[in-house]
């Protein structure tokens, strides 16, 4: 994946991790259910996409333990995030700083301010949307940069800028709320085989054009 800077074309994946959508999605489409607000970030009924990860599924035995063992896989792999700046204004105070404690993010954004530092020892920076994978990429070393934010990942899709995407699949119909990528079209190449928890767990690499290849 290259991104610009100064008009010039730079590399940033050579040695690094890769920018990874980690989403968990009903199996209508949805990420997050219908009116979504500051009382109910993620929408009514949305909070059942991130049981599994809470451990509300961990009584299903083996099924329980397949998730917890994703989810570990996932905090192990962090390096960075890319947030996008609604995600940012409803997650702040849920998370109580970073969405991972003290790891660098990045929030995609029009507006920049200063540098804010989380409760939980994380710092925000605001930048736009090249700047802040390129940014995001260099603070996550070898580790991954992971993906916050439905519009922020069609937005990184449609500029070549994601390399993954990871969807727990959670068996839920929602019926309406923020759609997955809304709209955009793109080819997914599944790697691995699906992983049965209490959700089912995919891996899909991004196939670029030959003109947005690194």
């Amino acid at each position: 994946m290259t991104v610009s800077a100064g008009g010039a074309e730079v590399g940033v994946r050579s040695a690094m991790g890769k920018v990874v959508l980690d989403v968990s999605v009903s199996v209508d489409g949805f990420t997050a259910g219908p009116n979504v607000r500051d009382a109910e970030p993620m929408g009514d009924g949305g909070e059942s996409l991130h049981e599994w990860m809470a451990g509300a599924g961990a009584g299903a035995g083996p099924a329980g333990e397949v998730d917890a063992a994703v989810r570990r896989e996932v905090d192990a792999g962090v390096g960075a995030t890319v947030i996008g700046r609604r995600t940012f204004d409803l997650g702040l105070g849920p998370w109580g700083g970073t969405p991972w404690p003290g790891v660098p993010s990045f929030v995609v954004t029009h507006r920049v301010r200063q540098d804010l530092l989380g409760d939980n020892g994380g710092t925000f920076a605001f930048d736009g949307l090249e700047a802040a994978v390129r940014r995001a990429a260099k603070a996550a070393g070898e580790k991954n940069v992971i993906v916050l934010g439905a519009d922020v990942a069609r937005q990184l899709l449609s500029a070549g800028l994601l390399d993954e995407v990871r969807l727990h699949l959670v068996p839920v119909l929602l019926g309406g709320g923020t759609p997955l990528f809304a709209g955009e079209r793109g080819e997914l190449i599944a790697e691995g085989e699906p992983v049965a928890g209490t959700v089912t767990h995919l891996r899909f690499r991004v196939a670029r054009a030959r003109n947005q290849a690194s």
